[in-house]
């Protein structure tokens, strides 16, 4: 297993941005959950709370492809530096409203200016994509790895908002990501020799990627799947905290990122067979249905228990998470050009955010008005939609990938 690994690390350089990236990402985790933990004590409204992280996801969702689209036709380091500069002043301006008791307007549009935060996921991929778009097996390892790398922020971020938020002071986790975009958007930018080159000239008569064939099948699709990611945030929060233990929350939500984590660590070693595009629909179908576990755990379930019970089928349905997005990336790969790859990349993370701005804001709405375990219906209902949308879009997923010329090349590296 490992010596799948080891290979992707042989050419110079893979280990320094890749490390780097790690930290330029940990925020993701970190931001949307601290906005809601550090509103919820300041302002005692999940609701609120729910609205501004919404606010922030979908600013992203807005601005996000753009800086990407950007960063493919100028370069990583001439558009990530000033963004990642802008974000902070607006992280900053945020922190400072809450603490001073501001009024919630002024959240909104804190929030808001946070949306052009650079993809660093997107910038890491379209790195490995240059490298190793000749060898499918190892650039399937390398997406598994990066997907691994996600959950890894997925499980340490919410542990460190949250516990920082709850234990120190409620501004600490949006302020400590601050402090990682800074540092990792600066080490990441500085590994010069690895950074994909740019094609001014393709992107003067090119549209955007969102045009390329069955991309939006997997936007859409990955709208569903944030909004299982969001409302999964919201309401296990609430939930712990209707159990006496809101700072085990934190805890609860990284068991559900290590079932990803594990299952994408093996996943990356795996020869695969069949589809690409039918293999998106069964991570998808796998997701929907996995969400009716903790719905049930916490309908049954109350304290102690409840808490363990949920925790437990979060797990379980991690698993299915990681399978589904490195399997995606690779779907994109294939369906979008090489010189508009970030920006391909960063329209499923643009579904993902705006899924978790509908997501966590239903969520907060849910949880208000009846109670956290009834909150557990919007991940249900999300992943059910997202699994209709990937079986809808199906045949045009596998239209794309035969006319981009991808579905057998791919495919068949993969198997030999």
């Amino acid at each position: 297993m490992l010596s799948s690994y080891r290979q992707i690390f042989a050419a110079p350089g893979t280990l320094a941005f890749s490390s780097a990236g790690l930290i330029a990402r940990l925020p993701i985790s970190m931001t949307g959950i601290g906005i809601v933990t550090m509103l919820s004590q300041l302002r005692g409204s999940y609701g609120i709370a729910g609205a501004v992280s919404a606010v922030l996801a979908l600013s992203a969702a807005v601005l996000g492809p753009q800086v990407s689209r950007l960063v493919d036709r100028y370069g990583q380091r001439r558009v990530s530096l000033p963004a990642t500069g802008v974000t902070v002043v607006a992280a900053v301006a945020l922190l400072l409203c809450a603490r001073l008791d501001a009024p919630d307007w002024t959240l909104f549009v804190a929030a808001a200016g946070m949306g052009v935060m650079p993809s660093t996921g997107s910038m890491v991929r379209a790195r490995w994509a240059h490298l190793y778009s000749g060898e499918p097996p190892k650039l399937h390892t390398a997406y598994s790895f990066e997907a691994v790398m996600d959950e890894i922020c997925f499980i340490v971020g919410p542990i460190l908002s949250i516990g920082l938020a709850t234990s120190v002071f409620p501004e600490a986790g949006v302020l400590l990501a601050g402090i990682f975009l800074i540092s990792g958007v600066v080490l990441f930018t500085a590994q010069r020799r690895t950074e994909p080159p740019v094609h001014p000239a393709a992107h003067r008569s090119g549209g955007s990627a969102i045009r390329s064939a069955g991309l939006e099948v997997l936007v859409l699709t990955f709208v569903a799947t944030g909004a299982i990611f969001g409302s999964v945030e919201v309401v296990t929060v609430a939930f712990a905290q209707e159990q006496g233990h809101k700072a085990l929350s934190s805890l609860v939500l990284a068991v559900y990122a290590l079932g990803s984590c594990l299952a994408g660590v093996v996943f990356g070693t795996l020869k695969l067979n069949g589809s690409m595009a039918g293999r998106f629909l069964g991570g998808v179908a796998v997701m929907a249905v996995s969400m009716v576990v903790p719905l049930l755990a916490a309908a049954w379930l109350r304290g102690s228990a409840g808490l363990l019970a949920v925790g437990a089928a979060l797990f379980v349905a991690g698993i299915a998470i990681s399978p589904t997005l490195i399997t995606a990336m690779a779907l994109v790969e294939r369906l979008v050009p090489a010189t508009q790859l970030t920006e391909g990349m960063t329209w499923t993370t643009t579904g993902l955010a705006l899924g978790v701005a509908l997501g966590s804001s239903v969520a907060g709405w849910v949880v208000d008005a009846a109670g956290a375990p009834a909150g557990y219906w919007v991940p249900v209902g999300a992943g059910l939609f997202g699994a209709l949308t990937a079986l809808a879009g199906l045949r045009r997923l596998r239209s794309g990938l035969a006319a981009a010329g991808g579905t057998v090349p791919a495919e068949a590296a993969l198997q030999h």
